[in-house]
């Protein structure tokens, strides 16, 4: 017989291991994007920051944002969920505040796999980044993730991208996934091209997972985004048994 308990008397109900938290933002959340639970094969729920503009997190780079993300981030423990993640790159300046104030693992930023990625690959080879606002990724985003040393960092960013800048940055209100992946996968497409050593790409932005696939299939690299640290995990908070049999 299994005997299951409550965490506490005020919890009703469960089963969702991982909580996110997201900007207040306007435009569209496709398929893929961290923003929409269906790019995820497991519940997930979602803790949005009212506070946090897309303006005040990437471009003002708000220290005052700091509180209601840890706010945010003990609500979701309360609720249940076995971890949390954040849902752009440049939450990676509040990683150490948000993982200090839980006790579940944090994932602020898919930049978090940069000191996993270096390790596996030939250290002759660069990672390519490819971010929504290269010149607002700065040293101090690199050092909240773990990486001092940014050298063998390729960065390129779609701010100038039409399509990008006006449904993400801008927030028009519509998104043309289709133009949209053209804009992507042509600047993953150049960096390789001036980059004959690039050993694996890194998307930073959380809504670049979409994408991710016509990406790989056109710089057969390794690709890394929210979603693969997303799932990475998910699979260290929720084991499974095996079965099977010799």
């Amino acid at each position: 017989m299994t005997v299951y308990r409550v965490a506490r008397k005020s919890q009703s109900w469960h089963g969702i291991p991982i909580g996110i938290l997201i900007l207040n933002a306007t435009y569209p959340c496709i398929p893929g994007n961290v923003g929409n639970a269906t790019s995820f094969p497991f519940p997930v729920r979602y803790k949005e920051i009212s506070e946090a503009s897309i303006d005040g997190l990437i471009n003002q780079r708000d220290p005052a944002l700091i509180q209601p993300f840890v706010d945010g981030a003990r609500e979701l423990e309360a609720e249940g969920v076995r971890g949390i993640a954040g849902a752009c790159g440049f939450m990676a300046l509040f990683q150490r505040e948000i993982a200090d104030a839980v006790h579940i693992p944090v994932c602020m930023s898919s930049l978090l796999q940069l000191p996993f990625i270096r390790q596996i690959l030939p250290r002759n080879k660069k990672i390519g980044i490819l971010t929504a606002n290269a010149g607002a990724l700065t040293e101090s985003h690199f050092q909240a993730v773990g990486v001092q040393d940014q050298s063998g960092l390729v960065i390129r960013g779609l701010e100038n991208s039409q399509e990008f800048r006006e449904a993400i940055l801008e927030e028009k209100g519509t998104l043309d996934s289709e133009r949209m992946e053209r804009e992507v996968v042509q600047a993953a497409k150049e960096m390789k091209s001036s980059n004959h050593d690039l050993g694996a790409l890194v998307l930073e932005c959380s809504d670049l997972p979409p994408f991710a696939h016509a990406v790989q299939e056109t710089v057969s690299l390794p690709v890394f985004d929210f979603n693969t640290m997303i799932k990475h995990l998910q699979t260290a908070v929720v084991q499974h048994p095996y079965h099977g049999y010799l």
